[in-house]
């Protein structure tokens, strides 16, 4: 039962960034392929009805780890503390610079909410990366299971009380901010036409190229950085089915993007965020937050609550999920399709 609840809650927040990801992405290269309001009111209506839904799997994800590992839960809450209010601050950010925007018309006005969307979704892509960063290096849990984290120490991710930041953790944060715009511009180049899609396209490739110059220090560094990374791999060769999803998904971006098919290189870059999370939950099982020292680790089994909770739980869960899924469906074919000009005309 332990695996089976390490497994979903993986996929959820899997979920969560695939989907997020792209308006995250979408608020970080608005200010540069779009050129005017229109363009920029274009954009927010491609993920105006999609952005708030879409974070609803992280407050899923956070409430399934509440009662399946309530120890990781009140671990990570209370040692993540500082980034977790900051992270909820540029959700904030984010939501209010959405819905003010076009609440006065005044130009000034615009820009200023314009630049507090993408300096919130850069940073979130950014604090994101490093969480995971954070949890493939792992922390400096004590024997109780319990940890606090400045924001950064000495910046050495090798060090016996890291911070948050650390040369590492900052190098998974861009490499999550450029991926990230790629995914987002492919998806806005789905979902618009005319020069802004020609935009997105442009900016879609060169985010793949940092990415690219990006992916290959950070793996190389994650094998030195985590240990449990190779000998996870070597005991169980078969996971290397997850890397190689994305190296396909990475590959995928860059060819799709120049014969300019615009939807499968938004489920390329899709595949390649699946393969790079998937991949490291992969390398980390049993463990869901690793430490600084091994001895210290939280595990599947040392984390999760009784078998008779995570059973019940899995009863309601299905349930939620399926209402949720149904929901997603909705929406998702709703508003599918080009985003015109005239559908800008109100709103955003």
């Amino acid at each position: 039962m332990q695996t089976l609840w390490f497994i979903l809650v993986a996929l959820m927040l899997t979920t969560y960034i695939l989907l997020d990801g792209f308006d995250l992405g979408a608020g970080v290269i608005h200010l540069f392929a779009a050129r005017n309001d229109q363009e920029r009111r274009t954009i927010l209506r491609a993920i105006g009805p999609v952005w708030d839904g879409n974070e609803v799997w992280l407050i899923a994800a956070g409430g399934t780890l509440f009662f399946t590992f309530p120890i990781l839960y009140a671990s990570s809450f209370s040692g993540f503390y500082l980034p977790l209010i900051i992270v909820l601050w540029l959700l904030m950010v984010r939501g209010v610079a959405v819905e003010l925007r076009s609440r006065v018309q005044n130009p000034v006005w615009a820009s200023f909410w314009d630049g507090m969307f993408f300096l919130g979704s850069a940073l979130l892509a950014i604090f994101f990366g490093a969480a995971l960063g954070n949890v493939i290096r792992g922390v400096p849990l004590d024997s109780s299971g319990t940890f606090f984290q400045a924001l950064w120490t000495d910046f050495n991710p090798y060090s016996a009380n890291p911070g948050i930041l650390d040369w590492y953790t900052i190098l998974i944060g861009l490499l999550a901010l450029t991926a990230l715009t790629a995914h987002g511009a492919n998806y806005i180049a789905v979902k618009t036409l005319n020069a802004v899609n020609a935009r997105a396209r442009r900016i879609s490739r060169l985010a793949w190229l940092a990415t690219i110059v990006l992916a290959i220090p950070a793996t190389i560094v994650t094998f030195s950085v985590q240990p449990l990374v190779s000998a996870s791999f070597f005991s169980r060769p078969w996971g290397v089915i997850f890397p190689l999803i994305a190296l396909g998904g990475l590959i995928g971006m860059g060819y799709f993007n120049f014969r300019q098919r615009d939807m499968p290189a938004f489920l390329s870059s899709g595949a390649f965020i699946l393969g790079l999370l998937t991949s490291s939950a992969f390398s980390l099982y049993p463990d869901v937050l690793p430490a600084v020292k091994p001895a210290n680790s939280l595990t599947i089994y040392n984390a999760s609550a009784s078998q008779y909770a995570q059973t019940v739980g899995l009863v309601w869960w299905l349930i939620g999920i399926v209402l949720a899924s149904i929901y997603f469906i909705i929406t998702y074919r709703l508003f599918r399709g080009k985003i015109r000009p005239a559908d800008t005309e109100e709103g955003y």
